[in-house]
């Protein structure tokens, strides 16, 4: 791999594919609250905890596609001036049917969540992944030990996701997976990419595809994980089209169609969730988005292991303008004993864990990890979206105002929490979207990021 210090878009090429189908996520917050008497400098980082839920309403609007049914093989739904068939609508509805006959599993228990979700609580040994052939008849593994290192003072471990705020939980032996509806698959341009990446030539530039990004990354050396906190907003997204996510990326390969990742994070995406929620969401692939990997559990591959977090549902507390600021903490490491990925949200119990088996790079160890933002521009009226990113801020007005990671780690081969060292800072336009990086007592490495997108300095 080129270092990226020669060239300062290669770092993007995993993103090209970014965030086209996305889902809403429910999670646990961990909240940070300003001291009134600080001011917005880095050094006067927040220096204690509350939480304050907040339940928004949803609205759930249902969307009747009169388009005629394509063939099999594309399904494309939404492909307009068609006439309506109502044989061939009535296959294409079948189909969307069958689909979710396979990855929505029989429930022990149903919860509904205050924004319309349906929580099903699905034996573990049922969930999506076991699917696999590699997987089928086995049973969740053991949680390791978590990296040395952590901080067990830095998290509270209260669940913060609106479908558990009624009381209501998912029994011991299952796990909540959040029902997809036959509007979420209707919503995508075929029933094969529904949850998936669109597939498009890896290219070593990062302002053709439409996707923009403001991140952190570092690279040169074997990673074995990577931790951070990041604050959570409900950044406005312009249109179905669009998205706007914050994220961390465990990333191995050549960039080539062989390039590894492992990403989470939070996103608005009204396209895969059909609101405009922060959700708490996972994504992997092992060939560059072209085949493998999916967001969330929507297709085989990440085994759940928790059942109190809901993959891809509403996170709640978020943080709001000159006033509570509230954040998630996310670990990804590589268990050295048996060679799996663990994802840890918070501090309380693991989430899963994605299996070696699904990678080719990834079985071995990571080369870079980035940490940040990335939204969709898709230039309507030909120009720049309104889109935002992060907090829809720019990362100058610091905290309270501005978007914000902090506490950036990674995992070394002895399995221990570091500090990321050389960290550097890229926004692809940052006369829409900016970043900017520092370092204090406090928070270790963090930086600001965001912006509103369109402006008077970005037309």
């Amino acid at each position: 791999m080129m270092d990226l210090a020669k060239s300062q878009n290669k770092w993007c090429h995993f993103d090209h594919r970014r965030r086209q189908r996305h889902r809403r996520t429910n999670s646990q917050t961990d909240t940070v609250q300003e001291s009134r008497n600080k001011t917005n400098s880095p050094d006067m980082a927040p220096t204690y905890y509350k939480t304050s839920p907040i339940i928004p309403t949803f609205v759930v609007f249902f969307f009747l596609v009169t388009s005629s049914v394509f063939p099999v093989h594309s399904y494309d739904f939404n492909q307009a001036n068609q006439t309506f068939r109502p044989t061939e609508e009535l296959q294409k509805l079948q189909i969307i049917r069958a689909h979710l006959e396979k990855i929505n599993k029989p429930s022990t228990k149903t919860i509904q969540s205050p924004d319309g979700d349906l929580i099903d609580c699905v034996l573990s040994h049922q969930q999506p992944a076991f699917d696999h052939p590699q997987l089928k008849g086995q049973n969740p593994l053991e949680s390791p030990e978590t990296p040395k290192g952590e901080n067990p003072d830095e998290m509270v471990s209260e669940n913060h996701q609106l479908w558990s705020l009624s009381g209501e939980s998912c029994p011991e032996g299952t796990i909540p997976i959040r029902r997809t509806t036959e509007q979420d698959v209707l919503r995508a341009s075929s029933i094969q990419r529904f949850g998936r990446k669109i597939r498009r030539p890896i290219r070593r530039d990062s302002s053709s595809n439409g996707h923009e990004h403001a991140v952190g990354y570092v690279s040169g050396q074997e990673y074995y994980g990577a931790k951070a906190s990041i604050n959570v907003w409900a950044p406005r997204v312009a249109n179905q089209y669009e998205f706007s996510l914050s994220q961390m990326w465990v990333i191995s390969g050549s960039f080539g169609n062989d390039l590894n990742t492992i990403e989470a994070g939070w996103q608005v995406s009204p396209e895969l969730y059909g609101d405009s929620y922060p959700r708490f969401f996972t994504y992997w692939t092992s060939d560059a988005y072209q085949a493998t990997g999916c967001y969330n559990l929507l297709c085989s591959g990440f085994v759940q292991t928790n059942n109190r977090i809901a993959i891809g549902a509403a996170i709640s507390p978020r943080s709001s303008y000159k006033g509570g600021q509230y954040d998630i903490s996310l670990l990804v490491w590589k268990d050295p004993k048996h060679g799996n990925w663990w994802l840890q949200f918070g501090s309380g119990p693991l989430v899963g864990y994605w299996p070696s088996f699904l990678f080719t790079h990834l079985r071995n160890h990571a080369n870079m990890v980035q940490f940040g933002g990335e939204v969709v521009n898709t230039r309507p009226s030909g120009t720049h979206t309104l889109t935002q990113m992060g907090s829809g801020h720019f990362s100058g007005e610091g905290f309270g105002k501005a978007s914000y990671f902090r506490n950036l780690q990674v995992v070394d081969w002895d399995n221990s929490l570091i500090p990321v060292s050389n960290l550097r800072v890229l926004a692809d336009h940052p006369n829409c979207y900016d970043i900017r990086g520092g370092i204090n007592n406090v928070w270790g490495n963090y930086f600001y990021y965001g912006g509103p997108g369109r402006n008077v300095r970005c037309p």
